[in-house]
């Protein structure tokens, strides 16, 4: 065998095998969609539901920011029982403006808006979270986007979910794409967001009693917060970062698919480019913040995840490219390889498990199980995934240029660009 046959039967070994734990969790995750009950949300009382502060972090957000507190002063959800905060944090758009004028027209409501200029914030959500959990007065906190349309019962379900079990730190709900028919990125933010967060979550709850909460639309214990001394303002993956921290106190986190929240996802490449790249760095930097937990006793409850987002991050985005040098320089005559059969024969049998896959997944909601989203989903395993994976690599390097070569630039927001 030659070292190129060596190469290239590693990272298939290595493609199939992540392969596999996909299609596993895509399984355990339609078995949980299936035994979750369809009911109404849980009957609250008036009087001894808990307080909860909902926390928006906002910068420049005009485009978005009234349709957002809107929804959330319109929860099914006692309305004295609950307050939204909104951290307006040095924007320098009409965004203050139009907060002035949603307290004029809500004025015997419990929402509150914090002004913040480049002195007092301005240094990421992170930071703004920070601040605003200083005034909320809830047992509770929930934390939603600037450009999220919930749905009147979500807090409800999250609620009730975390009263229901103390062992609960935490409740998440789901996001879906509201604009998913834009264009076609749409269309495949769409069948990501559904086969790849949401069935890999219920899919980890089904089997390891294990989920990471988003960035949005999710519940949490005050105390937590306090315990923890509040969000790691270095983590541009706040989401991850809390979530191990939960579960090194003891805590579970549920998923609650009945939750609904409806964001705007990002409609050009570029936007969409440099999200998911902040998306690679900020977990970069919490897998290796708690690789060391792998050997820790009391972190067993997490090894599940540090070791899927050590395989997702390094082993499987080495593979592929890997996969793709190799290919190209197969195709160009540079290189040769006695498995290219082999190869070329499971690589039709990763597309087809790939379809499959995807489609069960997203045959969960209401809509998604059409003609058109199979050729959605056969489009984007030769386009979107390739995408993905150049993210991944330029995540990795600039994680590397900042961090390892001391490149990082001062803590600040990253803007995702929103469309009206």
């Amino acid at each position: 065998m030659t070292i190129t046959d060596g190469i290239m039967l590693a990272a298939t070994l290595i493609i199939w095998s992540l392969l596999i734990v996909n299609i596993l969790l895509v399984i355990a995750g339609y078995i949980y969609y299936l035994r979750t009950d369809p009911v109404d949300p849980p009957a609250l009382d008036e009087e001894l539901a808990p307080f909860v502060s909902i926390m928006v972090p906002a910068h420049n957000e005009g485009i978005v920011i009234v349709r957002t507190v809107e929804a959330l002063l319109n929860f099914n959800y006692p309305k004295d029982r609950y307050e939204v905060i909104v951290i307006n944090d040095n924007s320098s758009d009409n965004s203050a403006e139009l907060l002035a004028k949603l307290g004029n027209e809500f004025p015997n409501r419990n929402f509150h808006v914090i002004n913040t200029d480049n002195i007092t914030g301005g240094k990421g959500k992170s930071n703004a979270l920070n601040i605003g959990f200083k005034q909320a007065k809830g047992s509770v906190i929930a934390i939603y986007d600037a450009d999220n349309t919930p749905e009147p019962n979500a807090l409800r379900y999250l609620v009730g979910e975390l009263e229901e079990n103390q062992e609960y730190g935490a409740v998440i709900g789901k996001f879906r794409t509201r604009n998913k028919n834009t264009n076609l990125l749409t269309k495949f933010i769409n069948v990501e967001t559904l086969a790849f967060q949401w069935m890999a979550q219920a899919g980890r709850f089904q089997l390891f009693k294990l989920c990471t909460i988003p960035g949005t639309n999710f519940i949490v214990r005050r105390e937590i917060i306090e315990a923890i001394g509040g969000w790691d303002e270095k983590a541009l993956a706040e989401d991850t970062e809390i979530s191990f921290r939960i579960y090194m106190m003891g805590y579970k986190i549920k998923f609650q698919p009945k939750a609904v929240t409806w964001e705007q996802e990002p409609q050009t490449l570029s936007v969409w480019f440099r999200q998911r790249t902040r998306w690679v760095k900020g977990n970069i930097y919490v897998i290796v913040k708690n690789a060391r937990l792998l050997f820790e006793p009391k972190a067993r409850r997490i090894r599940f995840d540090i070791l899927y987002f050590l395989s997702i991050y390094f082993l499987l985005m080495t593979s592929l490219v890997l996969s793709d040098i190799f290919l190209v320089l197969s195709v160009s005559g540079y290189a040769n390889t006695s498995l290219e059969g082999f190869s070329n024969a499971l690589w039709g049998l990763a597309v087809l498990l790939f379809i499959f896959s995807t489609y069960l997944s997203i045959s969960t909601e209401k809509g998604e199980m059409t003609l058109q989203n199979i050729g959605v989903i056969a489009l984007m395993y030769v386009t979107y995934s390739q995408m993905w994976l150049a993210v991944a690599a330029y995540g990795m390097f600039m994680y590397i240029k900042e961090n390892v070569f001391h490149k990082q630039t001062q803590t600040k927001w990253y803007k995702t660009e929103r469309f009206k």
